[in-house]
């Protein structure tokens, strides 16, 4: 879920950035330190932004640069479990498909796919079942329902996001329009 907060920290402005404007440096600061950072009370940190208040700035004995502390706005990441997701197939491995949902990626275990078996097609680079053949491959958008969250704040690349789409209206995109259709043709 994304989400716009009010965060607090503080920043260190190097002395060569001194003459600057102060809340250009400090918004760049906070740029290159904290976006793509990963929390896990507050998700992924994908902008900054609003920097709202500036507070008096502290040098330290020793160091030129001056620290200040600052209130800004900055939009987060953080999946829920239960949430409904959209998301976009990065990847098709033998036991999966990983997906693309925002700043992190999901992995959609071969077993969450469908009802039916799907059996990996390496030569193609798909997932396809045997009986409907319905496949699905690299690029293909999906929606699906994030079961399992496990945020790593130290790697984020380990992060652990398990999806599902055997659950009514969940899919690839092309499978949701042929059953609408499907259903809009019973009705006449």
């Amino acid at each position: 879920m994304y989400k716009r907060m009010k965060l607090i920290d503080t920043v260190r402005i190097a002395p060569d950035l001194l003459g600057e404007d102060v809340k250009k440096c400090v918004k760049n600061e906070l740029k290159k330190n904290l976006e793509g950072r990963v929390d896990k009370k507050i998700g992924a940190i994908v902008a900054v932004t609003n920097v709202e208040k500036i507070g008096e700035g502290h040098i330290l004995v020793g160091d030129g640069a001056i620290y200040y502390d600052v209130t800004f706005e900055a939009i987060t990441f953080l999946p829920q479990i239960q949430e409904v997701i959209e998301g976009q197939v990065v990847e098709i491995v033998e036991f999966g498909a990983f997906v693309s949902i925002g700043p992190m990626d999901g992995l959609l275990h071969v077993s969450q796919i469908t009802d039916e078996f799907m059996s990996y097609d390496g030569k193609n680079g798909r997932l396809i079942s045997k009986n409907s053949g319905k496949a699905l491959s690299e690029g293909d958008r999906i929606r699906g329902r994030i079961v399992a969250v496990s945020i790593n704040e130290r790697e984020p690349r380990d992060s652990k996001i398990g999806l599902t789409m055997r659950q009514h209206s969940l899919g690839k995109y092309e499978w949701l329009e042929e059953e609408r259709n499907k259903n809009l043709n019973k009705k006449e």
